[in-house]
């Protein structure tokens, strides 16, 4: 198949690309680098079956006969989408909208990375998708919440009114290489403050939990899920959850560092608990995450320890 994959420069964008391609499929990656980085695809530049146009998908545009889309493209971590607020929503709103139209135009299967942020600081645990969320409208996350929650409904009223073959991917915290090492995110914070000797940023108590899902099941789940006859959403993520202070004490374990905690004050709106029920992708799907956390953390160290600038491992 001709798949368009937007947001391709981005974290998980990038490891989609390279799941397709091997794969044997033909990619057109899209990205605009308002978040993704060109070394993310520095690999496939001599790929002949890749194919990268750098773009904003705020804009109508053609990339020509395609199969399949996948709609990656949105900033993603609290720093990055705070600071592109506007651009955030036009994202989700003109952006999936542009995307949608393609899938409609050219007869495509339709792929939206959604987002665990749809339930917003959950009272439901752990959420399943049949879970409304607890979301603040005109909190500062809101601008990333929001802009989701909106594509999820512009999604699911193309399937409806324009017959596209959608799916929904409600995605929750997802880690590995390629991660950005200063996007904000809890793994990328921890491991980069301990390479560096600095002491690990715990927002809060540290009693808030999380739960982390290694990029290579993340997207064995999405591309099961592109090949499913779901349309309403589906919760991809690991069930494992951790306490803050846990992914901590993994991270110093997984380093050998002896940075010691900092406790900061609890950012607006964010959720004291996320965990996902993945029954539904069980039971679909036949999909369940396979990395423990300990092993996605050392798989992830030699990237991390490049960008700090520390020698990678002899095994690589």
């Amino acid at each position: 198949m001709r798949i368009l994959v937007t947001g391709a420069a981005g974290f998980l964008g990038s490891h989609l690309a390279d799941r397709l391609l091997s794969e044997g499929h033909s990619v057109v990656g899209v990205d605009n680098f308002a978040t993704g980085f060109r070394e993310n695809l520095d690999h496939l530049a001599h790929e002949l079956r890749f194919e990268f146009k750098e773009l904003d998908i705020c804009a109508p545009f053609d990339p020509g006969r395609v199969d399949y889309v996948f709609n990656f493209a949105s900033p993603a971590s609290p720093p990055e989408y705070l600071r592109l607020a506007i651009e955030t929503l036009r994202t989700g709103s003109a952006g999936v909208e542009n995307t949608l139209e393609i899938a409609a135009r050219y007869g495509a299967g339709f792929l939206h990375a959604s987002t665990s942020e749809c339930y917003g600081d959950p009272l439901e645990h752990p959420q399943s998708e049949s879970y409304w969320g607890h979301v603040n409208p005109v909190g500062p996350r809101s601008v990333y919440d929001e802009a989701k929650r909106y594509a999820e409904a512009l999604t699911m009223a193309y399937h409806r009114t324009r017959g596209v073959n959608t799916h929904l991917a409600r995605i929750f915290n997802t880690y590995g290489p390629r991660l950005h090492p200063d996007d904000g995110r809890v793994i990328s914070n921890f491991i980069m403050q301990a390479l560096r000797g600095e002491p690990l940023t715990v927002y809060g108590d540290g009693s808030q939990t999380r739960s982390f899902c290694f990029v290579d099941d993340l997207i064995e789940g999405m591309v099961r899920l592109s090949r499913s006859d779901e349309h309403l959403p589906v919760n991809l993520g690991n069930p494992a959850e951790f306490t803050i202070l846990e992914c901590a004490q993994a991270v110093l374990e997984a380093t050998g560092s002896k940075s010691e905690l900092r406790f900061e004050a609890l950012p607006v709106d964010d959720p004291t608990r996320r965990c996902p029920d993945i029954a539904k992708a069980r039971a679909l799907l036949g999909w369940e995450p396979r990395v423990p956390l300990k092993e996605g953390l050392r798989r992830s160290l030699d990237f991390f320890r490049a960008k700090a600038g520390l020698p990678v491992s002899v095994a690589g």
